[in-house]
């Protein structure tokens, strides 16, 4: 994502290759996604039918040295990465997406965040004020529903997954474990899906919708 031109033909290259998809960060550098040099890539990625996992990554050193620092060093990374800000971070990147109008200009586009959303299904309430100010064409909760798939990342509570079901659809939702950092065992696993409502539900989340969004034969 270092030469923005690039991506889109890469993208085609990957696609030509078997690829089915591509993960990158929400920033390269200080340059979010968000920005127009961008724009071509994600016109390749919805054309392609290749959905766009964004991935955390480490806040800006900026954001680090305002938001980050303060405590003992280990403390300090923790606090911005996996305890917080890498999740903010994602969040914005697809938060900003949304603002710039990436979705109405490529309505096709499909977006995957881990960790259920990075915090962005928690906050649509606010969130949703933003579309009026920015000129939306729709709000974001609706975009949420129409346009980003929101994986598990190994956390398995029930409690997430039931306000997931109510701000957006299972079909929106996908198994994923985050090995080697989360490692559910089996036992929590059929725990968990003990708490979807039909087998078909149950399906639907841990395979079928990985399987129709990235065109894989299961």
């Amino acid at each position: 994502m270092s030469s923005p031109k690039d991506v889109g033909g890469e993208l085609e290259r990957a696609a030509g290759m078997g690829h089915v998809g591509t993960m990158v960060y929400g920033r390269s550098g200080d340059l979010f996604l968000d920005d127009p040099a961008y724009d071509d890539s994600f016109s390749a990625a919805s054309e392609l039918g290749q959905p766009v996992f964004i991935h955390p990554q480490l806040p800006s050193t900026a954001v680090r040295d305002a938001s980050y620092r303060g405590f003992d060093p280990m403390t300090d990374l923790a606090l911005a990465t996996f305890g917080w800000g890498w999740h903010l971070d994602a969040a914005i990147a697809v938060l900003r997406l949304m603002l710039r109008g990436t979705f109405d200009r490529h309505p096709g586009l499909q977006v995957v965040l881990g960790h259920w959303g990075e915090m962005l299904l928690f906050w649509l309430d606010r969130a949703d004020s933003l579309a009026r100010i920015a000129g939306l064409e729709r709000s974001i909760s609706d975009y949420v529903r129409s346009n980003l798939y929101v994986t598990t990342s190994g956390m398995l509570d029930p409690a997430f997954l039931q306000h997931a079901l109510s701000v957006t659809s299972v079909d929106r939702l996908i198994f994923s474990t985050d090995y080697p950092f989360q490692r559910p065992t089996r036992e929590d696993i059929d725990s968990f899906l003990k708490h979807f409502s039909s087998d078909a539900e149950r399906k639907q989340f841990s395979s079928a919708n990985a399987a129709a969004l990235y065109g894989i034969a299961v």
